[in-house]
């Protein structure tokens, strides 16, 4: 495969609708103690995409090193790369892809771990793990890419147009949730944009969220790094619904390229028949068509509305608003190191995921 690999400042990274493969998202990393490195990514489209020609195609990578113990850490890819080949092709381009990078990654770097935005090529419930690893690798030399033992971030979600009118976006939503946004509008909650100086008022209510939902808590300074990065091509901002002055939900909303994203949450358990959760989130909507955003990323789902998903709920609030499901390929690993590879897998396997037992 013509495939050539070249580091470079974070700080040129492409402008991108990916905010976690951003200049701004590299920041928050370096703001939370972590070490990233991007890469530009230049490979033959042909060696990529059936039936293309003979030119090249251009991306670039973002990855966070993360220490998994005093010795080691893995390198991780959050959605990304964007460039995305064809099914046949994506085993040997992520080979291809990790064995150049590994070169310019510390010597105790065990893996990369590409948390793939593409959408899925196949149904994950109807497909073992094993199956999943062997389609993946077919092509591959190595065979050492492998399905993670768990995904990082969200790899279901739901997108809504942005491209039409507000008329437009209420018409595509449920007539419940076009009710419950009028409602809570009629009976005052007011939604504003805030500053750090309420990411107090935030944290309360993502505490009470935690739990309430039973969700492993971030510390505070986690959602502190989300201040003071720059970067003309991405950012967030703090929203926050008011009813009669008091605090009852909350969002972070992230911008990137021509694309809006609902990233982090948290509502109180009090007054929850003022909607202060609709009105917050058309809010966002208004706010991210302001932006020039073409869509909304609601960030995160079950994958379909099964009843005992922990994430049912979510699924059923965010439908409302008339959003298309898109089901990613989430994480997957390339392992440069097997032995210690194999003992993180296994802390892995019982470790606390994000919902807690």
């Amino acid at each position: 495969m013509n495939l050539s690999v070249q580091e470079k400042d974070p700080a040129n990274l492409f402008d991108t609708p990916l905010l976690h493969q951003s200049f701004f998202w590299s920041q928050v990393k370096q703001n939370q103690g972590y070490e990233t490195k991007a890469f530009d990514i230049k490979v033959r489209q042909a060696d990529v995409q059936r039936g293309a020609t003979s030119s090249f195609l251009l991306d670039d990578m973002l990855v966070q090193l993360i220490p998994i113990n005093r010795e080691h850490t893995i390198g991780y890819v959050p959605y990304g790369p964007l460039l995305h080949p064809d099914q046949q092709n994506m085993g040997p381009f992520l080979e291809e892809l990790s064995l150049h990078v590994q070169k310019r990654l510390p010597s105790h770097c065990i893996l990369l771990r590409y948390d793939l935005p593409w959408e899925t090529v196949w149904d994950d419930d109807e497909l073992s793990v094993e199956l999943q690893n062997i389609r993946l690798n077919w092509g591959t030399q190595s065979r050492s890419l492998s399905r993670s033992v768990s995904n990082q971030l969200p790899s279901d979600t739901m997108f809504i147009d942005l491209s039409g009118s507000e008329e437009d976006i209420l018409a595509n939503m449920h007539h419940k949730t076009r009710y419950n946004i009028n409602l809570a509008l009629r009976k005052g909650v007011e939604v504003r944009q805030v500053g750090h100086d309420q990411l107090d008022v935030f944290y309360a209510l993502y505490e009470e969220t935690c739990e309430r939902n039973h969700i492993q808590l971030h510390d505070r300074s986690f959602f502190e790094a989300l201040f003071g990065p720059e970067d003309e091509h991405a950012g967030v901002t703090l929203l926050m619904a008011y009813f009669e002055s008091r605090p009852l939900s909350s969002m972070f909303l992230s911008r990137s390229s021509q694309r809006a994203t609902y990233l982090y949450g948290a509502s109180s358990s009090a007054l929850r028949n003022t909607m202060s959760t609709y009105a917050l989130q058309w809010k966002a909507i208004q706010l991210a068509k302001q932006w020039g955003c073409r869509e909304y990323d609601l960030f995160g789902v079950s994958p379909s509305l099964h009843k005992n998903h922990p994430m049912q709920g979510l699924y059923t609030f965010k439908k409302g608003f008339g959003g298309d499901l898109l089901h990613r390929m989430g994480c997957w690993d390339f392992t440069f190191h097997a032995q210690e590879a194999r003992q993180l897998f296994a802390y892995e396997m019982v470790g606390d995921g994000y919902h807690l037992r």
